[in-house]
C-alpha cells in the first residue's frame, strides 16, 4: 500500500489550511497513495486560540476534508480541535475516505517540557484502529509517541501501520528523541510507524516556544528501519509499506506474543 505523509506548516485560518490540505491531497492522489497523513493542529498551529475554531467532526471544516477525500477517493489522516463539555477543546485527528469516517482524541497530554496541553485540551480515551484496502491502521498524536503501552494496544487491535501526526517542539536533542522514539514505537509494536509532524518554521521568533515543529518526518518499518525520512524543511514523503513484512517480522520478533506485562 502506498502512503503519502504531507509536512506542511498550518497557520492561524482553518480555511486556508484546508487549501494546504486540498493540494497534499492532490499530490498523494498523483502519486497513487491510498492513505494521507497530514500533521496535528492542521486546522490552526498550536500558539493561537484553539476554542474559537474548534468545530465538530461533522461540522463544516471536516465536511469539506470528508469532500476533498471523496473527490480523489483517498483516506485521510488530519489534525482538528474539536469542542469538549467542559469549555477545552479536543486535539482530534479526523479521518475520512472509501469506507471510513472516525476519529481519534488524543489521549496523552503535553504536560512536559514546560508545557501544559491539559489547561486547554481534554484528553481522549479509546484507542482507534480503522482499515484502508484490507490494512488495519492505528492512530497516534504527537506526545504519544512516547507511550509504548499505546502502540501495543493499537497492535492488538490489529494495526500494521500506526499512523503518528504531531506538532513537535523544538529543543536540546528533540530531533533526535522524534526519531529515536518512531523508530523504538515500530519495534515495540511490530508495525509500520508513519510520523508526520509540521516542519521547523521560518521568520518566527526565536524566543517563541510554541509547539510549532521540527520536520523530519519519517516512516519506520516493523523491524525499526527507517523507509523513508524528510528533513526540516516542507515536503512531501512517499513510500510502500508492505503488510506481508509485519507478518514475517512477528514471526521472526514476537515480542507481542512473548511479553509478560
Amino acid at each position: 500500500m502506498r502512503i503519502s505523509l504531507a509536512q506542511f506548516a498550518s497557520d492561524a485560518d482553518p480555511a486556508e489550511n484546508l487549501h494546504v490540505v486540498e493540494q497534499a491531497a492532490d499530490a498523494a492522489a498523483q502519486a497513487g497513495s491510498r492513505l494521507l497523513v497530514l500533521p496535528e493542529a492542521t486546522m490552526r498551529r498550536f500558539g493561537l486560540p484553539l476554542r474559537e475554531i474548534a468545530e465538530p467532526v461533522d461540522g463544516p471544516w471536516a465536511d469539506r476534508v470528508r469532500a476533498i477525500a471523496r473527490e480523489r477517493a483517498l483516506t485521510v489522516v488530519v489534525g482538528m480541535f474539536t469542542p469538549a463539555p467542559d469549555g477545552r477543546v479536543h486535539n482530534t485527528l479526523l479521518v475520512t475516505g472509501p469506507g471510513v469516517d472516525t476519529h481519534y482524541d488524543k489521549i496523552h497530554l503535553y504536560d512536559a517540557f514546560g508545557f501544559t496541553e491539559s489547561r486547554t485540551v481534554a484528553a481522549g480515551a479509546d484507542p482507534v484502529v480503522f482499515d484502508v484496502d484490507g490494512v488495519r491502521v492505528g492512530l497516534a498524536t504527537c506526545y504519544d509517541i512516547r507511550f509504548a503501552g499505546l502502540f501495543q494496544a493499537l497492535a492488538d487491535r490489529g494495526a500494521a501501520l500506526i499512523a503518528v501526526s504531531a506538532s513537535w517542539a523544538a529543543g536540546p536533542g528533540k530531533v533526535e528523541q522524534w526519531e529515536l522514539l518512531a523508530r523504538a514505537r515500530a519495534l515495540d509494536s511490530t508495525s509500520y510507524v508513519a510520523a508526520c509532524g509540521q516542519p521547523a518554521p521560518s521568520g518566527r521568533s526565536p524566543e517563541n516556544r510554541d509547539p510549532t515543529g521540527i520536520g523530519h518526518s519519517l516512516v519506520a518499518a516493523p523491524d525499526g528501519t527507517v523507509v523513508g525520512g524528510l528533513d526540516a524543511a516542507p515536503g512531501m514523503l512517499t513510500v510502500d509499506v508492505d503488510p506481508t513484512r509485519v507478518d514475517a517480522v512477528r514471526r521472526t520478533l514476537p515480542v507481542l506474543a512473548n511479553r509478560r506485562w
